[in-house]
């Protein structure tokens, strides 16, 4: 499995035309900086590849690709060499046949191997097919390891190139790069000084928030050795003699040994509590060291000014509640207790590592009174230490943290150099410690301890607390009601909550957010509903009161369809003690954010009527204002695509957004920000983070965002720590330029009156298909593994809120991810197509004109169809047929499929009419490198997959069929990347 295609040049470019000087002193300067960057950056890897890159023969223009070409190569043949040492040669041989077909199918168009791959396919045994799947799903899972590798490669690169172009007097190149070297470049093009972003910063609010949810295919076991192979590969471009280099290699053939030994699947389906561990994972490899250094980063550019906590983490595992029956207020508990215990045992590795650095003798240099203070406090005796007041400190520092961690989890440090101390108080306690030892050292020629450790341990202070995240809690609006009506009905409020109309509950729940008595009767028997849903709220406000108010901040409806829905979760905060005070007291607070979900087309339209009309009720924005005056809406990009179609989808959020920051600034003083829940297919919000917020409609941003990470997606973005952090910095920079480069107006009444236009034929196209063809469930359910996805042991929550097979109940995640199985991808371009036709055959040359220029000028709908190609790159109709062979009823099947054709060949049409490209990605050639790179190994895996399916569903149901099929499903989302 070692070759890799030879690196094809780049298609020829338009120009031509006269040169005047100064354009070719600057196009001398930028060969000479490109060349010394490239000479920089790449010179070890391209001087170790010459053997092979001779015998590529590649174009020169491809050479910055040899070093990944390498590094897939030395992978690809560890893992061949590894299999063939474990499995035999037969085994090896068949997989390398398998591989030499597929690659001449797929790159040569050679139908003759598509066929003999075919047959070759069929005719494997159940084991030697699990085999097969194995190989090709590891190497998807190490092209991703060298992909990465080589995506902070070449932004270093960039980088260089960028810094040797300003030496050389030429300016950088226009780039979409979501760096912050550029978008500080881009604030100081357009004037914006360091202190109007320093200012903006004090009030911003950026946080990324995890969420666990039935996609995250991957085990812990095989991150962490994907972990040491990525640091092993990252250590290959710093070894100099052969030695080294063997040596390395040996390291890496022992951990692609381990990943062949280990088993890919679980034999037990996730529990929260393992979610809870998974996602604290990314904390302890990533979140708690990268975080820091993007603050710096920050504060460099801005001169050293100091920069507010604005960025912070969030998480939904262990209070998601909505449609998991698994999650409740033992899992709150635990995570809550769990992210303490991380956060706390990480700042007490930090304190013992800092107290070994910080050395400083009396004898030699001052120390402030308050630092000697903190040190006499320590009743640290030991002799050895009595003339090191910064390590007597910071043992006095140790023994209190340890002292926390007990009170607050129950567990214990690992070392105690005196016995524990009192507990601090609080996360402000711990930092104005470590602000006293700063200051001591600012003061007495110490300035340069305080980089390496001291200031990022402060950082991480400021930013993670001893909560380490806020946890969301969410629940649909049908169990808040139901809970609200059984309180009602026991005390003889109300018989039948339910029965009453929205007007009449709105009074009635107003009335009793008034009334300062509780609602619940003593030993009346509640329901275990009633119970388990007041038993969060009661939880929620036990972790706050001991890990602090940033623990838990956000109560998320699902559902949100009235007014009432927000005032039932106001009414149970009252009950449980979140909410003090009565609604008109002056001093009333709400201690929870009430967050509304809106979810499908019709809540999108809704949002702004129902916020105005919560809003407009006696009481509600005095309480809110009292409460921290923000007020946090949550938008979803999952549901309302399923509902309506990817582009309707994007067009009512963009619309809904609009409306909503329009109707908050008549709202002075409360602060809107904008929750986006997306996934990690385009088809749930999904595709480049920083072009998806430079989109987002004026005046909607305004340095607040929340956004989800969720499945496949988290690992790709944070397993590693160095691309964790640049895709941290790219939120960061995306919301710098979103708020303080955005235009004020918004766009053009012709490209919105055309957006509208284009929805409502693509929602009809995209409903004519999903919810009016007749047997098109059936077909789903047919012609993509969602059957046996849901077999898989993946996540803790059900793939279906309910037990029927309509596309209604079934949650966005596994259909979103049934259909990147298949290599359809439906959901992220279906519908496009059919309504690009239809509005320009209204009026062929003005619109087609209009549509041209809209991609040209508007950032929403460029995003969107950047997208769309990014879809439709890899979908595979060839794949997609094999697919709907499995459909029972073959004439529907056909029928059904050729309507998918259709629209297919209309969206592609359509793409290359508006943006003059012909072919795919071409605008995204990082992209299309990995997909030139890695499909040809993906298919093998396709075509395993449909042909296992058939023998499950024909009764050839054993354990090795069972696995091969899931085994093919891990390495298929692997080699997609983003499934979730």
């Amino acid at each position: 499995m070692a070759d890799q295609a030879k690196p094809r040049g780049n298609a020829k470019t338009k120009g031509g035309g006269k040169v005047k000087a100064n354009a070719k002193a600057a196009a001398k300067a930028k060969a000479e900086a490109e060349a010394k960057a490239s000479a920089k950056v790449n010179g070890k890897a391209g001087a170790r590849t010459g053997t092979r890159a001779g015998r590529n023969d590649a174009p020169a223009a491809d050479a910055k690709d040899l070093p990944l070409i390498e590094d897939i190569r030395l992978l690809g043949r560890i893992l061949g060499e590894t299999i063939r040492d474990q499995e035999g040669e037969d085994a090896y041989e068949l997989i390398e046949r398998t591989r030499q077909l597929s690659v001449a199918y797929r790159r040569k168009d050679d139908a003759t191997a598509g066929k003999a791959m075919n047959r070759l396919l069929e005719e494997l045994s159940p084991e030697q097919a699990v085999s097969v799947i194995r190989a090709f799903g590891y190497f998807s899972h190490l092209a991703n390891i060298a992909e990465d590798r080589h995506h902070i490669r070449r932004r270093k690169a960039h980088e260089a190139m960028a810094m040797a172009r300003r030496d050389a007097g030429a300016k950088p190149p226009a780039s979409q790069d979501g760096s912050l070297a550029r978008s500080f470049e881009r604030l100081a093009d357009a004037r914006v000084r360091p202190g109007e972003v320093a200012r903006m910063l004090a009030g911003a609010y950026v946080s990324p928030v995890l969420t666990a949810h039935p996609t995250e295919v991957q085990r812990r076991s095989i991150l962490d050795t994907e972990r040491t192979i990525a640091d092993l590969l990252a250590q290959r471009e710093s070894l100099a003699s052969d030695t080294e280099r063997a040596e390395n290699e040996a390291l890496l053939r022992s951990c692609v040994t381990q990943l062949w030994q280990t088993r890919m699947l679980r034999f037990t389906k996730l529990t929260v509590a393992d979610e809870i561990e998974n996602a604290l994972s990314y904390y302890r490899t990533t979140f708690l060291t990268q975080v820091p250094r993007v603050y710096a980063e920050l504060e460099s550019r801005l001169g050293g000014a100091a920069v507010a906590p604005f960025l912070r983490m969030g998480n939904w595992i262990g209070g998601d509640r909505d449609g998991n029956p698994n999650v409740n207020a033992q899992t709150l508990e635990l995570a809550v207790m769990r992210h303490g215990e991380t956060v706390l045992r990480h700042y007490l590795t930090e304190v013992h590592q800092l107290g070994a650095e910080l050395s400083m003798s009396r004898l030699l240099v001052g120390v402030s009174d308050e630092a000697m203070a903190l040190a006499d406090r320590a009743h640290d005796t030991h002799g050895h230490r009595q003339d090191e007041p910064y390590r007597r400190a910071l043992v006095g520092v140790y023994a209190r943290l340890a002292a926390t961690l007990r009170h607050l989890t129950g567990t214990e440090a690992l070392r105690h150099a005196v016995e524990p101390a009192d507990p601090y108080d609080d996360a402000d306690a711990f930092l104005a410690d470590l602000r006293t030892i700063e200051s001591s050292l600012r003061a007495h020629h110490g300035s340069a301890l305080i980089a390496p450790r001291l200031a990022p341990l402060i950082r991480a202070v400021q930013v993670f607390g001893f909560h380490l995240a806020t946890v969301d809690l969410r629940q649909s609006s049908d169990q808040h009601e139901a809970v609200v009506a059984e309180l009602l009905a026991a005390a003889r409020l109300h018989p039948d909550y339910a029965s009453l109309g929205e007007e009449e509950r709105q009074a009635l729940l107003l009335g009793l957010l008034r009334d300062a008595r509780p609602l619940r009767v003593r030993d009346h028997a509640y329901s275990a509903l009633a119970n388990q849903e007041l038993a969060v709220f009661e939880m929620a406000a036990r972790v706050r009161a001991a890990f602090g108010r940033e623990t838990i901040r956000h109560y998320i409806i699902s559902h949100t369809e009235t007014v009432s829905d927000l005032l039932e979760v106001l009414l149970l905060q009252k009950e449980t003690g979140l909410m003090r005070g009565c609604l008109d007291a002056p001093t009333s607070t709400a201690a929870l954010i009430v967050v509304p979900l809106f979810e499908t087309i019709t809540d999108l339209r809704n949002a702004e009527p129902i916020m105005k009309a919560f809003y407009a009720l006696p009481g509600i924005e005095a309480l809110i204002r009292r409460s921290g005056a923000q007020q946090d809406i949550m938008l979803g990009y999952s549901d309302s695509n399923k509902d309506g179609g990817f582009f309707t989808s994007n067009w009512e959020l963009y619309r809904s957004s609009t409306t909503l920051a329009r109707m908050f600034d008549g709202l002075d003083g409360i602060t809107l920000r904008l929750f986006h829940g997306r996934g990690g297919t385009v088809g749930r919000g999904g595709g480049p983070s920083y072009q998806a917020i430079l989109a987002q409609p004026p005046g909607t941003v305004n340095g607040q965002i929340r956004l989800t990470e969720q499945g496949e997606i988290i690992g790709s973005k944070y397993a590693n720590p160095e691309i964790g952090r640049r895709n941290l910095e790219t939120l960061v920079a995306a919301m710098l330029e979103a708020t303080l480069l955005a235009p004020a107006r918004s766009a053009p009444t012709a490209f919105l009156d055309a957006a509208e236009a284009l929805s409502a034929s693509s929602m009809d196209a995209y409903r004519a298909l999903v919810y009016e063809t007749a047997g098109f469930t059936d077909y789903f359910y047919a012609s993509t593994p969602i059957s046996e996805i849901a077999e898989l042991n993946i996540g803790s929550r059900p793939s279906s809120r309910k037990t029927t097979r309509r596309i209604e109940d079934l949650r966005a995640i596994p259909w979103g991810f049934s259909w990147g199985q298949s290599r359809v991808t439906l959901p992220g371009w279906y519908g496009f197509g059919s309504a690009v036709r239809a509005f320009v055959d209204r009026d062929p040359g003005k619109n087609l004109a209009l549509l041209q220029k809209m991609h040209r000028q508007w950032p929403f709908f460029h995003a969107v169809l950047s997208n769309v190609d990014m879809v439709l790159s890899k979908t595979d109709l060839g794949i997609a047929r094999r697919y709907a062979e499995l459909v029972p009823d073959r004439k529907q099947a056909r029928k059904i499929f050729a309507t998918i054709e259709r629209e297919w060949a209309l969206t592609t049409q359509a793409l290359a009419d508006i943006t003059g490209a012909t072919e795919r990605l071409a605008a995204n050639p990082s992209l299309a490198r990995s997909i030139r790179h890695r499909f040809p190994y993906l298919d093998p895996l396709n075509h395993l997959q449909v042909e296992l399916i058939r023998r499950w569903r024909l009764g050839q149901q054993d354990d090795r069929t069972r696995r091969g099929i899931h085994i093919s499903i891990n390495g298929i989302a692997a080699g997609l990347r983003n499934t979730g």
